[in-house]
């Protein structure tokens, strides 16, 4: 879908809206138009209104990690700049099943599940974003209750050629896979929500682009000032390589204890620290400037802008005093007891009770199990660098999940949940 080419108005914007605008771009994968941001914040400050920056959420019940907060965290950017944050829940739209990168049709989610994964998400999602400044609203409200006609109307502002233009449908097309009518209507239906809040800005990951777009085709159409697009990039995992997935275990998730935040997030290789930096934490720009250039540096300023960053998202979900303690607990493990950061994950399925000698023979650590209680009674395995008391054969799950299980200081293994 085409955006229409608009004169650049990003040079010539007052101060105030310039030192804003830094703001909010930074991290972005793309605005569009180009000048679309601009032009809101400057037709807002004419107005002398805030902006109404949209983003749509279709439930799924999982806890949010770092890389579902990205466009979260751009959210509350605005927000802090005296701008509102309208969440769409898609108590309709969660009923057809977004299609967006799909490559077979999705299974719709049935009423009641959109219901109760909302709460879910909306408890995880106050933990971010501003709730003085969060208007929340269910697209059920209008699209329960559109009429035919009213349906109709909007689908004549787009061809089926325009739909085909979106790649995981253009693919689909070409290789004969079923695309449902009602996955051709999602794109529609979130554009449809544009019109109803009369969004200035939509947010959303780089999988949402076509669908957001639509939205403005369907608010000229309506006769409204067309929004702005801002996507965000997805965040890589700790690993540095892949997205960010529990399929994975390579996630920080944001309900999860500061500690366990702070051990993996220090674990991200060098490379991606700068992207953490501008997409997990609330530094400005030029600080985020300024932790690349320590990285750059490498060494120890490396190792230091990788605790900055780590302790800035840390505070973000604990405050800064947990951040400091997770800190604190880091160093005793790693640098006091000298365990390595980036011990191989050993990946079992953990029962409420763990017989540590069949764990550490299965990890390999041992040679077997009568082996590995000799060394637990002799003192020689240790969890995050605390040696196992002796006889010390059955342990709770919650003090070996995602800890450092070692024999000596060679071997060692990080104990990693089965995902289930």
């Amino acid at each position: 879908m085409s955006i229409e080419p608009e004169e650049s108005l990003i040079g010539s914007l007052p101060p105030e809206l310039s030192a804003a605008h830094e703001v909010l771009a930074a991290g972005a994968a793309q605005i569009l138009p180009a000048t679309g941001l601009a032009e809101r914040l400057l037709a807002a400050s004419r107005e002398h209104r805030p902006l109404r920056v949209k983003l749509g959420i279709d439930p799924s019940g999982s806890d949010l990690t770092l890389g579902h907060a990205v466009v979260l965290r751009k959210l509350r950017q605005f927000q802090d700049l005296g701008h509102v944050a309208v969440l769409v829940v898609g108590g309709f739209t969660g009923q057809v099943g977004d299609p967006s990168g799909k490559t077979a049709t999705r299974s719709a989610q049935s009423a009641a599940q959109v219901i109760a994964n909302s709460q879910s998400y909306f408890d995880q999602l106050m933990k971010i974003l501003d709730p003085d400044r969060t208007e929340v609203c269910d697209n059920a409200d209008w699209l329960g209750s559109m009429s035919l006609t009213g349906l109709l109307e909007y689908t004549r502002q787009l061809t089926v050629a325009q739909l085909l233009e979106r790649d995981d449908f253009a693919k689909r097309f070409a290789a004969n896979t079923p695309i449902t009518l009602s996955e051709f209507f999602y794109p529609l239906l979130q554009g449809i929500d544009s019109v109803e809040v009369r969004a200035d800005v939509e947010l959303g990951g780089t999988d949402q682009t076509f669908n957001n777009l639509v939205g403005r085709v369907l608010q000229k159409a309506a006769g409204q000032p067309p929004q702005a697009v801002l996507t965000l990039p997805l965040l890589v995992g700790i690993d540095g390589v892949e997205k960010m997935g529990k399929s994975l275990n390579n996630f920080v998730a944001i309900a999860e204890p500061a500690t366990e935040q702070f051990g993996k997030l220090m674990r991200i290789p060098d490379p991606v620290v700068e992207l953490y930096a501008s997409l997990c934490t609330a530094l400005h720009p030029s600080e985020v400037r300024g932790v690349a250039a320590e990285v750059a540096a490498g060494g120890s300023r490396a190792n230091q802008a990788k605790r900055r960053v780590a302790r800035e998202i840390v505070t973000l979900y604990h405050g800064a005093q947990a951040a400091d303690d997770a800190e604190e607990r880091f160093n005793s493990i790693f640098r006091d007891h000298q365990l390595p950061t980036d011990a191989p994950a050993f990946t079992t399925r953990l029962e409420d009770t763990v017989h540590l000698p069949a764990l550490l023979a299965a990890a390999g650590l041992a040679d077997s199990t009568s082996a590995a209680r000799r060394l637990i009674d002799a003192g020689a395995v240790k969890i995050d660098g605390l040696p196992v008391a002796r006889g010390g054969y059955e342990l709770p799950a919650d003090t070996l999940a995602g800890r450092l299980l070692a024999v000596g200081k060679r071997k060692v293994v990080r104990v990693t949940p089965e995902s289930h």
